[in-house]
């Protein structure tokens, strides 16, 4: 059943993201960047990026790190009043548009965002298919000149919770998380129509190599193959 009432989505939003937090507080998060400078948790960034985050993970980088100047992009469905609620119980701003059409209003206010932070955008919302790369990301990317990070997200142990269309990974209290960045991509300016499709057709190959990379290092904590031990996010 939907929230309908703007009270109780907030409320419901406030008390997910304190679980979520406290959750998360148990855990052990490794986060990788194939590329330094990238870390979208860094206190004084060079650059300004676009993240690409899977829809069925995006608690992960939504809770790993302390957002300083971070907005996403969320859904303009009833669902996506609570998610954009739940971001910014954690730091970061939120535009209402969606990847798949981003209309003028959003187009502008991304435009801005990029000036001064870095975007988040889960390429495959709001209603899939899952984990298939819409154009919007790159089309933003050839907008803004900002380059696309890809990233994926893994856990040693997690509860796969069902939904409509994807599933959302939820991490095991005290179990180990990866968080891996690529290396930047970067679309020239101007592009659009099937000029898009090549660095659409890249971004989702690297996402698929990095989502097949941390399900490697997952799938090796949970054989005993590889140490647990704690990497710090700041």
């Amino acid at each position: 059943m939907k929230i309908r009432s703007p009270l109780l989505t907030s409320l419901a939003a406030r008390l997910f993201a304190t679980a979520i937090w406290l959750l998360f507080r148990t855990l052990r998060v490794s986060l990788r960047e194939e590329t330094p400078g990238t870390n979208p948790y860094a206190k004084s960034p060079r650059e300004r990026f676009l993240y690409c985050v899977w829809h069925d993970s995006m608690l992960i980088p939504a809770f790993a790190g302390k957002h300083r100047s971070v907005a996403a992009l969320t859904s303009q469905h009833a669902d996506g009043s609570f998610v954009a609620q739940v971001l910014r119980s954690v730091g970061m701003a939120t535009i209402r548009g969606s990847t798949n059409h981003i209309g003028p209003g959003a187009m502008r206010q991304l435009m801005r965002a990029t000036e001064d932070k870095h975007l988040v955008l889960t390429p495959d919302g709001p209603r899939g298919p899952r984990r298939q790369m819409s154009v919007g990301i790159a089309f933003l990317a050839s907008r803004t000149g900002r380059a696309v990070i890809p990233t994926a997200s893994s856990c040693a142990r997690c509860w796969m919770i069902p939904g409509s269309w994807t599933d959302l990974m939820v991490p095991k209290p005290f179990t180990k998380v990866f968080l891996l960045g690529g290396a930047p991509i970067v679309v020239p300016p101007g592009l659009g129509g099937k000029e898009l499709r090549p660095y659409v057709d890249r971004i989702q190959v690297e996402m698929d190599r990095l989502n097949e990379a941390a399900e490697l290092l997952a799938k090796a904590v949970r054989s005993g193959g590889l140490s647990p031990c704690r990497v710090e996010v700041d």
